[in-house]
């Protein structure tokens, strides 16, 4: 299982949502991969967090009775539920009980029944639908980790650059003739942004440009590859996370995401001298 795949389970691992074989792939990864598990303890942080200091309630007696006579089930058979941190599949055990439950009574009464079962449907499907539509990241928070990802994995294999020169000359064709597109490369050592090399990388499911520069003693990663809505500009976008800053634009045909632990405004610096130079 590779870094993409694990982040976008880690909530769900996080959860106890997860089915066996998935559990065991995220274990396996976490293990061997410092980023994403790094990524995991701060999701375990936050849900600790918010089980601490975020008041829960419970559903009144009464209602949970009401719902239960519509079931053609006693209330008194109705114990509180204890389950709300239990896994996903204990939950869906207890609503298949209630359904069975549900349609035995239904033969009773058919036209009650059925029409009771449809709006029920209804509105489990509007809920499944809004659930998904809250839980999935935006397109650009899941490049972001994507990004992210990329630039640690980097750091932490001491794999820095494919082709290692400050010569824009021979970073644009080698990486030109490794993908479909020639990504904008130049130097900015005049700026204080020196040209450090190139290398592969991928990300949005596809193969990409990643540039090199160096501040100081900070890298610098620039991440390039064709835009895929005809050409649309986006100005530049800044985003904080996991200890990184990050700046997104897209111009001229192409996206670029630059990241870097540098100070945020020496990040914004360089991202507009780049695109001025370019």
């Amino acid at each position: 299982m590779d870094c993409t795949k694990t982040q976008s389970l880690v909530q769900g691992y996080v959860d106890m949502e997860l089915d066996l074989a998935s559990v065991m792939a995220v274990d396996q990864h976490l293990q061997s991969c410092a980023a994403c598990k790094r990524i995991y303890a701060q999701c375990s942080a936050l849900r600790s967090a918010v089980r601490q200091h975020t008041s829960y309630y419970a559903a009144p007696a009464a209602l949970r009775g009401r719902i239960r006579a519509k079931m053609g089930r006693p209330a008194a058979d109705a114990p509180a539920r204890t389950d709300r941190h239990r896994p996903q599949w204990f939950q869906l055990s207890q609503w298949l009980q209630l359904g069975t439950a549900a349609a035995a009574t239904a033969v009773k009464d058919r036209s009650r029944w059925l029409q009771l079962g449809t709006a029920m449907a209804a509105t489990a499907a509007v809920t499944w639908m809004l659930a998904l539509q809250l839980n999935s990241p935006s397109q650009d928070e899941a490049i972001s980790e994507q990004v992210i990802a990329g630039y640690a994995r980097s750091v932490l294999t001491s794999h820095i650059t494919d082709v290692a020169t400050s010569d824009r000359h021979t970073v644009k064709p080698w990486l030109s003739g490794k993908l479909d597109f020639s990504p904008p490369v130049t130097d900015l050592t005049t700026a204080g942004f020196p040209l450090v090399g190139g290398r592969l990388d991928y990300l949005d499911n596809r193969p990409v440009a990643a540039l090199v520069y160096r501040h100081r003693q900070h890298l610098i990663n620039l991440f390039v590859w064709p835009y895929s809505k005809s050409d649309k500009p986006v100005a530049m976008q800044t985003l904080s996370k996991h200890g990184y800053y990050l700046l997104h634009w897209a111009d001229s045909g192409m996206t670029y995401w630059a990241i870097s632990d540098v100070d945020p405004a020496d990040l914004k610096t360089f991202a507009e001298i780049y695109a001025s130079a370019k």
